[in-house]
């Protein structure tokens, strides 16, 4: 394993006074971590340095045809003083996956995780310890051989960010509006919705837009072939409790595996549900929203954990869940996941790395 050169920043941001208060995705801590690719060395030229703009060609390639990939995650700081990451290399795996896919490198396991362990070590003082609160953590990979023409890049750059995050709930957990959307789609089956790469989500900023002017929170997305199978929620996957067992849609290529929704898999089995992972039609949810057999609906995400759906609306028809409110099931997840994270429950499966 490599060195990791540390070059610490001399004029240090200041912090929020209130970091519950933060807003997600817009105050970056101190430092971030930068390696380099090419093809002849490998990877190389690991460092933490001052976080700042990185230096790009505009013919760069990753500007062009968008061979990118990234990934979320988080560290939490117990009531201790600990810090700790929730499945960290579950992650790290995926980033593999997702790379693969787009014929970028992985990065070596135990490097990466050295290299979250040394950034957040660095700017430990960016870990906030409010009710709610976290450092999110973006690592990400881009293209940077120079030159027009659409093959697989040559040399990359591989970044963490971190940032500390507020409570996703400030005022408490809110069901949210959602619209299953029948006009775009946002992956087929054989592209990259199973990798977690930029143009996926820029697939998904039309509709998205679209749903926001209507009053919606999220939109749910349809299969790319027969428009007829519900996949996953713009930034979470989605999970049903009807006539008392929990379906999702199965990882079918075109859904992202997520580390939340594999956890939360795993949580409810033990817990004794029935958990079922298959294709699931629209009308098969509106059938069961009809009968009252829809009991519950919630998305499962890095970001905000566990989201209960208060409404789902399919071509102007519109299905109350749980009256509106958080169900039983899902509270029940959001605690137990939460709960893990945050170092108030015991973590009996070896998810949690301390640093």
């Amino acid at each position: 394993m490599q060195d990791i050169r540390i070059e610490l920043r001399e004029d240090k941001r200041e912090k929020p006074q209130d970091m519950s208060k933060v807003k997600f995705g817009k105050t970056f801590s101190d430092h971030m971590f930068l390696m380099n690719y090419d093809s002849q060395k490998g990877w190389h030229d690991a460092r933490i340095v001052p976080h700042g703009p990185i230096p790009m060609d505009p013919g760069a390639m990753v500007f062009h045809y968008a061979q990118e990939i990234f990934e979320g995650m988080k560290a939490y700081r117990t009531e201790s003083g600990a810090i700790q990451f929730f499945r960290p290399f579950e992650n790290i795996r995926r980033m593999a996956r997702s790379g693969e896919r787009v014929s970028m490198p992985a990065m070596d396991e135990d490097m990466f995780m050295e290299a979250l362990k040394k950034l957040v070590e660095v700017d430990k003082e960016w870990v906030p310890s409010e009710e709610g609160t976290s450092l999110y953590i973006r690592p990400f990979m881009i293209a940077t051989d120079v030159g027009l023409g659409v093959h697989a890049s040559d040399s990359y750059l591989f970044c963490i960010l971190t940032c500390p995050v507020g409570s996703y709930y400030p005022e408490g957990i809110n069901p949210i509006k959602i619209l299953i959307e029948d006009q775009d789609v946002r992956a087929v089956r054989g592209g990259t919705g199973y990798a977690k790469c930029g143009g996926n989500y820029a697939a998904s900023i039309r509709a998205s837009v679209r749903a926001g002017k209507k009053g919606f929170s999220q939109v749910l997305w349809l299969d790319g072939v027969e428009r007829k199978y519900v996949e996953e929620v713009g930034a979470m996957n989605i999970m049903f409790k009807i006539d008392g067992k929990i379906y999702t849609p199965e990882l079918n290529g075109s859904v992202l595996p997520g580390v939340t929704r594999k956890s939360s898999i795993e949580l409810l089995k033990d817990w004794g549900y029935e958990v079922i992972e298959k294709l699931i039609s629209v009308d098969e949810l509106v059938e069961a929203a009809k009968a009252g057999k829809l009991e519950e609906v919630w998305g499962t995400g890095t970001a905000a954990v566990v989201t209960p759906v208060g409404w789902l609306t399919y071509k102007d028809e519109t299905f109350e869940v749980e009256g509106g409110k958080i169900g039983e099931v899902t509270q029940k997840l959001y605690d137990g996941l939460t709960g893990i994270q945050w170092g108030k429950v015991e973590d009996t499966r070896d998810w949690i790395v301390t640093i």
